[in-house]
């Protein structure tokens, strides 16, 4: 099945955490590639004035006291009413240039379009991450039989009506929860090589913590769906 969605069919979504450092520059890459026509939703928490830059630039705005990455996103994409949404993080990482490319791949009848990042090496990635979204992905990939790349990326394309047939349950770990579930009940993803850029404004995640909770969430997101499957 193929689709012809424009970018007026296209919302760009994500959660905002004292980005004032990237948020504008986020917004305005956003703007440039999809001659403003996308819309742009921000689930926020901020101290700093990340809201109001978000504003001043157009975005929509929701308002939620910080409670994590997952709790964010996943009021981030049950949000908006365009049948086309993807996912970004707001430290400028992440390129809008590929926002064409996972739109094209929407059309000829992906549901999950997931940028992988580590295709080119990722190598403004600091090595820990970078060994350890490798990890991850190998572990994601042993789990639900199928291999996948970048198991944990911020950067994904996905057709709203899955977005609401899924309950999603993880926090921390929800990215990779996102990719997981419809990889294991049998919808379209397409893996992306997309480039990946040095942050802008410092990272709020413990990566010992944190990952270490995406680990737990890959395996209980991935036993989960295998019962599912034998019923």
């Amino acid at each position: 099945m193929s689709y012809d969605y424009t970018f007026d069919d296209l919302a760009v979504v994500m959660g905002t955490y004292n980005e004032e450092a990237a948020i504008g520059t986020v917004l305005d890459d956003i703007e440039r590639v999809t001659d403003g026509r996308a819309e742009v939703v921000c689930v926020d928490g901020s101290s700093d004035r990340t809201p109001d830059i978000a504003r001043e630039r157009g975005a929509r705005v929701v308002e939620q006291e910080p409670q994590g990455y997952g709790v964010a996103v996943k009021e981030a994409v049950l949000t908006p009413d365009r049948p086309v949404v993807v996912t970004t993080d707001c430290d400028d990482t992440y390129p809008m240039e590929a926002l064409p490319e996972f739109l094209e791949f929407v059309n000829d009848g992906y549901d999950v379009v997931s940028g992988d990042r580590l295709y080119h090496g990722a190598e403004a990635m600091p090595a820990f991450n970078r060994a350890g979204n490798a990890a991850f992905a190998l572990l994601a990939s042993a789990l639900c039989g199928r291999r996948v790349h970048d198991t944990t990326t911020g950067m994904r394309a996905y057709r709203r009506d899955l977005l609401h047939r899924i309950t999603w349950t993880e926090n921390t770990g929800l990215s990779a929860e996102l990719l997981i579930r419809p990889l294991m009940r049998g919808y379209r993803v397409r893996e992306v090589p997309i480039e990946y850029r040095e942050r802008a404004g410092e990272t709020k995640l413990d990566p010992l913590a944190g990952g270490a909770a995406i680990a737990k969430s890959i395996v209980k997101v991935c036993l989960e769906e295998r019962r599912r499957q034998l019923g």
